[in-house]
């Protein structure tokens, strides 16, 4: 054991002095890496597992037990409060972390007073890059927004639709949200017509499924692939819509195209949603799809060499814990037997809730007792009721339905990596980025 800790106290020596270390671990093996290439930046992707912080990461890799494919390249902490509170929505975190600017809950880009701010998105536009925007919640919703529309509300997704198209800003355009494309007069929410046929007019690819997707040619690409927001990942192989992994893949290769290098920005909605609800295999299963497209972009980014992949939670959400009721321990395992949200299980139970029992079994293989049955018949909220049931079981505790404030780490992987460590404020991410691509911001 002495030899051990002599060991380690050796190294730290070195590697503080500026020395390089070449033994064991994957913390050593991803440093080494990425202080051997602080080079130029091309291409930045920015990854956001939307309302995801420490206790999802640490949850999520007991349930696939094994790292994330983005652990081995944390290298900090980001604050995250907003201009008026102290827990953030997703709105004013996008802008601060699009924008360099805070603002109020609920705003896109746009300071408290209204003042419109600059994008790290329009900034590489300006610099004649190609720019790429994919979510699996509405393409209009407030995170990817924030990177390229200012509005004074995030509900005003009709208007922020149009803002993308304008000069062509976004290049490639994937995720849901068809109806703010689709004019009123055939059935859609946009009132200042059919955005899609304008988009295509201006040299886009329309694609509506993951087979049309797959053959995506040409630099500029529209894919609304769901009316509202896309299907939570464990019910996705009952759609035609393309993976997280699937889009984010396309995106890069579309957007590599350029010779001037690209900006996109890949968010993994869903883990948010899954939090607001307590559903915590819904979490761990967009967690995993959006771990899976990380994945393709780090796969790109070791190829290009010229590539800084940056990962970040926006804010946290639901208070997630590992572990609860008073135990030291975690029984995630009992996820991996769950193949529907809450909110489906909830829509299937009748009207006199006589079969909770039946269905809770049909998608989670759990005998409910009687307690947990009266638990669900008197919430006020059937889903949420069953999701805390499920949750119990797996020994994962909630203590909020809303977001909470908690600082969240940083992921960055790439040229001007190391850039992103120690305590940054949610603000610094696009001044970095920027920074690192040597573009004009602000």
């Amino acid at each position: 054991m002495l030899k051990k800790i002599a060991s380690v106290a050796l190294a730290a020596g070195l590697l503080f002095s500026g020395l390089q270390v070449t033994f064991g671990g994957d913390f050593v093996k991803a440093n080494n890496q990425e202080t051997q290439n602080q080079g130029k930046v091309k291409n930045v992707i920015f990854m956001i597992p939307d309302g995801y912080n420490a206790g999802y990461a640490t949850n999520y890799r007991w349930y696939i037990g094994e790292d994330s494919s983005f652990d081995p390249h944390v290298k900090g902490l980001i604050k995250t409060h907003s201009a008026n509170t102290a827990v953030t929505d997703s709105a004013a975190a996008g802008t601060a972390m699009a924008t360099g600017h805070k603002t109020n809950n609920g705003m896109i880009g746009v300071t408290p007073d209204g003042k419109e701010v600059y994008s790290i998105l329009k900034a590489a536009k300006r610099s004649k890059k190609a720019t790429g925007l994919v979510a699996t919640s509405t393409i209009t919703h407030a995170t990817p927004a924030v990177f390229a529309a200012n509005v004074a509300s995030r509900s005003d997704e009709a208007s922020i639709a149009p803002q993308y198209l304008e000069n062509n800003l976004v290049d490639v355009i994937l995720g849901g949200g068809r109806d703010y494309f689709t004019s009123v007069d055939d059935g859609g929410r946009q009132p200042e017509g059919n955005l899609i046929k304008e988009a295509e007019k201006k040299g886009y690819q329309y694609v509506t499924d993951k087979t049309e997707l797959s053959k995506a040619k040409g630099t500029k690409l529209l894919g609304l692939f769901a009316k509202g927001s896309m299907s939570p990942e464990m019910q996705r192989d009952e759609t035609e819509e393309p993976s997280l992994e699937e889009m984010t893949n396309v995106a890069i290769n579309t957007l590599n195209k350029n010779k001037q290098g690209f900006f996109l920005m890949v968010e993994g909605s869903q883990i948010d949603w899954a939090g607001h609800a307590h559903d915590s295999a819904w979490a761990m299963t967009d967690t995993a799809a959006f771990d899976q497209a990380v994945e393709a972009a780090l796969e790109f980014a070791k190829k290009d060499g010229k590539t800084l992949v940056v990962v970040a939670g926006d804010h946290e959400t639901g208070g997630m814990s590992v572990g609860s009721n008073g135990q030291y321990d975690l029984k995630i395992d009992i996820l991996h037997n769950v193949t529907a949200t809450g909110d489906k299980m909830a829509s299937e139970i009748n009207s006199e809730k006589s079969n909770i029992r039946e269905v809770v079994k049909k998608y989670t293989s759990l005998e409910l007792s009687d307690s947990e049955v009266e638990k669900i018949i008197n919430a006020s909220n059937t889903s949420i009721a069953i999701n805390n049931v499920v949750s119990d079981r797996a020994l994962v505790g909630w203590t909020s339905t809303a977001h909470t404030g908690t600082d969240l780490p940083i992921y960055a992987f790439g040229p001007q990596s190391n850039k992103f460590s120690g305590l940054l404020d949610n603000t610094d991410i696009p001044r970095i980025m920027a920074e690192a691509m040597k573009i004009k911001f602000n």
